[in-house]
């Protein structure tokens, strides 16, 4: 029985170096009950943010333009091809978590003070076994940056999307997109875009052809559902027709 209190006690030390540790990592916090793991360090994407950057002053955006955050979604989605002549700002980084994008907010929006903010996240923390809640309490946090950096900028959140390599996800995802479209609807400047039914079967089943051969990101097909119902978002006096 002693042995046995001494390993109870042993345990237990081991567990609270190892909170302290993760409290003082840097780029990663502490593990909340039942939301999974710590964030992951956003300096990972450093290299890529300094791109964005120089871009920025290389061609900077119109104030008001259009900006669209988030994973490789976003940074695969040829957004000049879908909606020519609109001027959007695709500021999507591959393999990036919500986390990420709160962390490098303040770089990627005060430079474009856009009217309208496209987020698709979620997808990664989900697959990282970050719960729902926790996706919705980092979109909110997400949200309270990107209104510090522009404070008119209504922000939609496009819907985490079900996918082949992720089936065994969906489950969650599709909690978290309930959790986000319910919080997008009691608050000011918010939309849910539910981009992730129309990928469905009636029966609620995977289409294949919406995907590469990777059965994750999203083919032309896929894409093509994304733009057509997205599209009419876009729509304010002065713009023309979009479409590839």
């Amino acid at each position: 029985m002693a042995r046995l209190s001494q390993r109870v006690r042993s345990v237990r030390v081991a567990r609270g170096l190892l909170a302290s540790i993760v409290w003082l990592l840097p780029g990663l916090a502490p593990l909340r009950a039942g939301d999974g793991p710590p964030d992951p360090a956003p300096s990972r994407f450093a290299g890529e943010i300094e791109k964005f950057e120089r871009a920025n002053q290389d061609d900077p955006p119109e104030p008001g333009s259009v900006l669209f955050l988030g994973s490789s979604s976003i940074k695969l989605w040829d957004l000049d091809a879908w909606f020519p002549d609109r001027g959007l700002v695709n500021r999507g980084f591959g393999g990036s978590q919500l986390s990420d994008v709160i962390h490098y907010a303040d770089r990627l929006v005060a430079p474009v003070r856009p009217r309208l903010v496209f987020v698709y996240a979620g997808d990664n923390d989900i697959a990282a076994g970050k719960s729902p809640d926790r996706v919705l309490g980092d979109f909110l946090a997400l949200v309270d940056r990107v209104r510090a950096a522009s404070p008119e900028a209504k922000v939609v959140f496009l819907a985490i999307k079900p996918s082949i390599a992720r089936k065994d996800d969906w489950p969650s995802m599709r909690r978290a997109n309930t959790l986000v479209r319910e919080a997008c609807e009691r608050g000011d400047h918010l939309a849910f875009l539910d981009v992730a039914t129309p990928m469905l079967t009636p029966q609620g089943g995977l289409r294949p052809e919406l995907y590469v051969a990777d059965g994750l990101h999203l083919s032309r097909e896929g894409y093509a559902i994304w733009a057509e119902t997205l599209a009419p978002m876009l729509t304010q006096p002065g713009d023309g027709p979009s479409g590839p």
